[in-house]
């Protein structure tokens, strides 16, 4: 801080122009749109790519056990190949192969909505326009207001990794024939919760200079609403009579 010739303290900026506690640096501006500008393009074509491989599973009749083992190999692509090729155009196609298993894993459980329910078209339009309302709404939100939302990420971490230890409690069950559908409305219901805090904190991270990749951002994004649609499909599923 220094002063004028009116004794009235003159902010200092620095070689960027920065005035400290006023304004982040025009630099960082640009890199932080840079990165949201990416990874929304990314995210953007993994949906699309994802949608069309679900269509195609669809189409061609794929069993309810490939969901389980796209997913069980995608999950095998996101703890060990993502991070070690986000810094890499690699990485771009390791996030394709991600979305794109997802995406066709989703094929069979859309089938069993679609054939299993007299409204299951319905349903399936609800879950999705729900989802999309919601990301664009918390993500909008998150931008207008540029909250620090890191102090969720514990919480996130906890509630993600519960959360994920009672599903695969519940597939193993399922494996005996037990099902508890009150236990997996609660985790359907505690999924949907986490994604949305998900989708803050991640858009939080982006806008405030916390992640600078645009393709671990997209991934987490992607996951995101992934888990936040197949959620919905189930609780929505449940309130029309799933069993």
């Amino acid at each position: 801080m220094s002063w004028n010739d009116n004794m009235r303290p003159v902010p200092v900026r620095d070689q960027a122009g920065y005035q400290p506690g006023l304004a982040r640096p025009q630099a960082s501006v640009l890199a932080t749109n840079k990165v949201l500008r990416n990874t929304y393009m990314l995210l953007s074509m993994t949906l699309l790519f994802s949608a069309a491989m679900a269509g195609v599973s669809m189409w061609v009749g794929a069993p309810y056990g490939a969901s389980l083992l796209c997913s069980l190999v995608a999950l095998g692509l996101l703890w060990f190949v993502v991070p070690r090729t986000a810094q890499s155009e690699a990485g771009i196609w390791v996030v394709f192969a991600v979305t794109g298993l997802l995406g066709f894993g989703l094929g069979p459980v859309l089938n069993m909505y679609l054939k299993g329910f007299a409204n299951g078209s319905q349903i399936v339009l609800m879950a999705f326009g729900m989802t999309g309302t919601i990301f664009v709404g918390l993500s909008a939100y998150a931008i207008k207001t540029q909250r620090d939302f890191s102090f969720m990420r514990g919480f996130l971490f906890t509630g993600i990794m519960l959360a994920f230890v009672a599903s695969i409690g519940m597939l193993v069950a399922s494996f005996f024939g037990v099902y508890f559908q009150p236990l997996a409305l609660g985790i359907s219901a505690m999924f949907s919760l986490l994604m949305c805090g998900m989708i803050l904190y991640q858009t939080g991270e982006i806008i405030n200079g916390g992640e600078t990749n645009y393709i671990l951002a997209t991934v987490s994004l992607y996951v995101a609403i992934y888990n936040l649609f197949t959620s919905l499909l189930h609780l929505l599923g449940f309130a029309a009579g799933e069993d």
